[in-house]
């Protein structure tokens, strides 16, 4: 810390101190002179701002070797390259017993350029202060993550060759239950395997959908490289990664901190967005989702502390690429059902019983009596999102209460974004935020009011239900029956199934990988606005911050709508026309395919 000067004790008249020249450019040389001091002494340099000595080390001084004679010109050299202009106050302090010389001062001034010398200038991107609410952005992008197919498949394979399912985690069962699966069963023979695959993805599902950061899920976090990148999300945060754990674990405390607890327990303390909705219902205890009977009335708190970060947005993408129309195929095949037109594309589909697969879809088609309608998915499709499916099945659906405005308002944001990184990317503007903020909260109170009724459970269950296709597609016995393309890169397994089978009947000949991405974008994105307490920021930096954080998920889901739709979310005006319908177009104009 800086210490004030004391006054300096009078100048010896022996003792002189000289500077030259009294007024330097910035990286000149000041050569400071004493005379009169005695043999052996070393004076020890201060350059001081007014009256603040922020100590020697402040600017390099170069001492001279210790004199042999008495009296000798003692010369000091200062470099000043580097040292801010101003003036300063120059001292010598000789030790104990000897006066100090009276203290002179020397003006340092920027240097002037040169005529003919090169100037070099570089602009930077305006950039935000983080705000605490990006940990909540990394929590999302963490439980996506460890929702991937690639993590499920590893979990799965694991459970069906007998290294067992571990549904007999605390975190999963409620008071006084009984493991998992012990309490899932079905009604028909010969299903074990089948039954096991079910439980195994229900565990899967409720372990990871809703992870949140505390110091033991830091860690695990920073030492699994396949969900989480510290490089990325320091390059996304604009912070550096070597400190980056602490930098989050300060963020999130300080952001639930923003919200309130359900009790005195910390490990009860709700995000923002989700303390505002149990404020309004103030007047109902939070109670544990394991209690029966009437002393147990009131909101359940596993639901406020631990949400589920999962959209149904991503089941809707999954159902226009055909995930499910596919799978449905192949299992009428398996019942020898046959296709539309005089020859069946899968006729020579045939699974030998010596594979593991011919069981697993038996017990898919026993089960099918105990899985989701697609009309069930359509209205709650249509209920979260105003988006609809087009099919003889789904042509008489009467909503109830559909969300009509959210595409119009999602993809005005997106707009919104667009134009926003344009001005980011230009680094003689500073890029307004207020525009992506009202675009936030628009999109945010139509999210909000579709949160009802089958929103806890329906998105859960239709995800598990075409996670367990995914898995089915993905076994090795499906590429022998059916072929496909090695050369592609699906960066999936089961994904080159369904673009073979979608071939082979003549649907839509747009790729299930730009379905898949707006899947899996579309999720993160969603999640990103939906949990986040938009309605309470009036900071239009938060929304340029979170606008920049998920830029390359904003991008990709823009392309790939792009891609799959023919519609260019950058253009003016916003086009809000339903994607089913596009996609309908689209197939009209492909070229026939013979049957």
């Amino acid at each position: 810390m800086a210490q004030k000067l004391a006054n300096p004790t009078p100048a010896s008249h022996r003792l002189a101190l000289t500077i030259a020249p009294e007024t330097v450019y910035a990286g000149g040389l000041a050569v400071f002179t004493l005379t009169g001091a005695p043999a052996g002494v070393s004076p020890t340099w201060h350059v001081v701002f007014g009256d603040y000595d922020f100590g020697p080390q402040v600017v390099p001084i170069v001492p001279p070797v210790a004199p042999t004679e008495s009296n000798p010109p003692m010369e000091f050299k200062w470099d000043t390259s580097g040292v801010p202009e101003g003036e300063y106050t120059v001292t010598a302090d000789l030790g104990t017993g000897v006066a100090a010389p009276a203290p002179e001062k020397i003006a340092v001034q920027p240097r002037p350029l040169l005529s003919g010398e090169p100037l070099t200038v570089t602009m930077s991107r305006a950039a935000e202060n983080v705000t605490s609410d990006a940990a909540l952005w990394v929590v999302i992008r963490n439980s996506t993550n460890r929702l991937s197919f690639n993590n499920y498949v590893n979990a799965i394979d694991a459970a069906m060759c007998g290294q067992g399912v571990d549904c007999d985690d605390p975190k999963l069962l409620r008071p006084n239950q009984r493991p998992l699966s012990s309490r899932r069963a079905l009604p028909f023979n010969d299903m074990d395997a089948y039954r096991i695959l079910k439980i195994a993805t229900e565990c899967f599902l409720m372990t990871h959908c809703g992870v949140f950061l505390g110091h033991k899920d830091l860690q695990a976090l920073f030492s699994d490289p396949t969900v989480f990148s510290a490089t990325d999300e320091a390059a996304r945060l604009n912070q550096g990664a070597q400190n980056l754990e602490d930098t989050l674990d300060s963020w999130w405390t300080d952001y639930l901190n923003k919200g309130a607890a359900i009790s005195g327990d910390p490990a009860d303390l709700m995000i923002p967005y989700l303390a505002i909705v149990r404020s309004r219902l103030g007047e109902m205890p939070a109670v544990s989702s394991g209690s029966m009977g009437i002393q147990c009335y009131g909101v359940l708190k596993r639901k406020l502390v631990h949400p589920c970060m999962i959209e149904l947005i991503w089941s809707y993408w999954m159902e226009e690429g055909m995930l499910v129309q596919t799978l449905n195929a192949i299992s009428r095949r398996f019942q020898n059902f046959r296709g539309p037109g005089q020859r069946d594309p899968l006729e020579r589909f045939d699974i030998d019983p010596l594979r593991g697969l011919n069981n697993l879809l038996w017990g898919y088609v026993q089960d099918e009596q105990h899985r989701l309608t697609v009309v069930r998915r359509a209205y709650e499709y249509n209920h979260h999102y105003g988006l609809m499916l087009e099919g003889k099945a789904v042509r008489q659906i009467r909503p109830s209460d559909s969300r009509s405005k959210f595409l119009e308002a999602f993809h005005n944001l997106l707009n919104l974004c667009t134009v926003f990184y344009k001005e980011d990317d230009d680094t003689t503007v500073v890029a307004d935020g207020f525009p992506v903020l009202n675009a936030l909260k628009d999109t945010h109170y139509i999210l909000a009011a579709g949160a009802a009724n089958q929103f806890g459970e329906l998105p859960s269950t239709a995800r598990q239900e075409m996670m367990i296709q995914q898995w089915l597609l993905a076994r090795p016995e499906m590429r022998e029956f059916l072929g496909g393309k090695v050369m592609v890169p699906y960066p999936e397994e089961w994904m080159d199934r369904v673009d073979t089978v979608k071939a082979m009947k003549g649907w839509t000949d747009v790729s299930i990988i730009h379905f898949r991405d707006l899947a899996v974008y579309g999720e993160q994105i969603v999640l990103s606005i939906r949990y986040g307490a938009w309605s309470t920021v009036n900071n239009p930096a938060q929304a340029a911050n979170w606008a920049r954080y998920w830029r390359p998920e904003i991008q990709a889901y823009i392309y790939a709508y792009r891609a799959a739709t023919g519609v260019d979310l950058t253009a003016e005006p916003v086009n809000a026309t339903l994607p089913s319908v596009l996609l309908l177009k689209r197939l009209a104009t492909q070229r026939p395919v013979a049957r």
